[in-house]
């Protein structure tokens, strides 16, 4: 049951969030730690809008090679501490040996953390030693330690268009399956086409998977963002996204708005066909966040 913990904190687990919501859809929002002075800035300027929202969650991002590490856990205790917002803290299996994440995870737990999302990510800049037996190779170790040796609540990342480095479609949608059968729920890459998620969630159950899945959100507000976000992740722009967004490819001010337009109308056709909720990819950006969830009026 939801209690609050030592720091005072009403921390809620993201599994009794989606038992407990009576059929109203969750709202949740993803946010990266800073890495300068400029970025801080700006993240406290966003909390102090967002904090402002109904947010169910929100999701701390780990940096590549585990660069944000401290970042990420001052981050999450701040939304714990001075926003009484429940966090979810980003994990890497690849950043780390299984020694350093147990001690990450017992971090956590001890301070009344209860959600974590666990990802393989990316090894350490420069590393060059092979992964040593032992060690955490796949994120679904790490959702089997995190849950049942520290008793967290374990989300997972899952792709609509398919894992960039799968070697075919049916190998991803099985292992996507195995690693959502023992997560609690799954948060999805970004994508722009419903019947993307509509797939996955039928291919899940057609493997006999009925963990919530909640769709990832994400307005373009460049092209030269856009390009390189779903270069990263491999997902697919639709043509008729891309030719919209190509008519304000010299208009920011007009390319930003159009994008917001893009994910409500995303979020909305999600939404009316049953997703458990939105999970926004803001990028520290308080203003399409905002937009996305007043245009819902759902929440």
């Amino acid at each position: 049951m939801p209690r609050t913990d030592e720091l005072g904190s009403f921390n809620l687990r993201v599994d009794e969030l989606l038992a407990t919501k009576n059929k109203k859809p969750l709202f949740s929002v993803e946010l990266w730690p800073p890495r300068t002075p400029a970025s801080e800035t700006k993240l406290t300027e966003a909390l102090e809008i967002l904090s402002k929202l109904h947010m169910d969650f929100v999701s701390i991002t780990y940096g590549a090679g585990g660069s944000t590490r401290e970042n990420t856990h001052e981050l999450v205790m701040r939304l714990m501490k001075d926003y009484g917002i429940p966090p979810v803290a980003h994990l890497v299996t690849g950043a780390h040996k299984k020694l350093e994440i147990e001690i990450i995870l017992e971090r956590y737990r001890s301070s009344g953390v209860e959600n974590l999302l666990a990802l393989h990510g990316d090894p350490p800049l420069g590393a060059t030693q092979d992964l040593q037996p032992g060690e955490l190779a796949h994120a679904i170790e790490l959702v089997r330690i995190a849950k049942f040796d520290y008793g967290l609540c374990v989300g997972v990342a899952v792709h609509p268009g398919g894992h960039p480095n799968s070697k075919s479609k049916q190998e991803d949608l099985c292992y996507q399956a195995e690693k959502l059968l023992l997560a609690d729920y799954a948060i999805t890459q970004f994508f722009y086409k419903p019947s993307e998620y509509h797939d996955l969630v039928q291919e899940m159950a057609n493997r006999g998977v009925n963990k919530p899945i909640i769709p990832g959100i994400m307005a373009p507000t460049s092209f030269s963002t856009l390009n390189k976000m779903a270069d990263l992740s491999g997902t697919v722009i639709p043509s008729d996204v891309y030719q919209r967004l190509a008519r304000y490819a010299s208009d920011p001010v007009g390319f930003q708005n159009e994008g917001t337009l893009v994910a409500i109308e995303l979020a909305e056709q999600l939404l009316n066909n049953g997703a458990p909720g939105i999970h926004v990819f803001s990028k520290n950006q308080a203003a399409t966040t905002v937009a996305i969830y007043e245009a819902l009026g759902i929440f």
